[in-house]
């Protein structure tokens, strides 16, 4: 069964968090869609209460999409550390705790990773699911990811989250410190990203 095509021209990003919707908004500016953030619209901030980033990118962009009578994008993203079981995953603005903290939440997978001892694999893998939902209740999803390895101390002001401590695979230094666009044609977001506009704005 084919997806629906977006052909509104009015979206909305179903987030609070600034650095996300900057980067959705660079995805989306080639498609001349004009771009409403959750917070612009004063939506309120639905609990994620799925246990998959796929079920809390849905609950928010149908939250968005209903509140807002326009179509809305969410993510859900996280990090998943291979020695921690795929913690901090769905977690992983938790935890940067209330105040959003990811110097803070940084410290706290690097803490875990040195009580793992000596050697830990230091593995890990970004993951977005993204969600397109209509006012109608219709919604698609795409997820994607990319694979990399955690460096310590972190490095790099761009990007936002934990991307100074990642290291994409092949390359040698971490998306806090890549140019914005270079990330963009690998991150976990741009892949889920690339699969949405294949389906559904073809």
């Amino acid at each position: 069964m084919s997806a629906r095509t977006f052909t509104g021209t009015k979206l909305v990003v179903a987030s609070h968090n600034e650095g996300k919707v900057r980067e959705i908004r660079e995805l989306l500016a080639p498609f001349g869609v004009e771009t409403l953030s959750a917070r612009e619209l004063d939506l309120p901030e639905p609990d994620e209460t799925g246990t998959t980033f796929r079920a809390n990118a849905e609950l928010k962009a149908l939250a968005a999409a209903t509140a807002a009578n326009l179509p809305a994008l969410s993510d859900d993203s996280g990090l998943a550390v291979t020695a921690l079981g795929g913690d901090p995953g769905i977690f992983s603005a938790r935890w940067a705790g209330s105040t959003k903290d990811f110097a803070l939440a940084m410290e706290k997978v690097e803490q875990a990773l040195r009580a793992k001892g000596a050697g830990t694999d230091r593995s890990a893998k970004f993951i977005c699911a993204m969600t397109l939902a209509w006012p109608d209740g219709h919604m698609e999803t795409f997820q994607g990811e990319v694979r990399g390895a955690l460096i310590w101390p972190p490095r790099g002001d761009n990007g936002f989250g934990y991307d100074p401590l990642f290291v994409p695979v092949g390359h040698d230094i971490t998306f806090g410190e890549m140019e914005p666009v270079k990330k963009h044609a690998m991150s976990h977001r741009a892949d889920a990203f690339r699969q949405l506009i294949d389906a559904c704005f073809a």
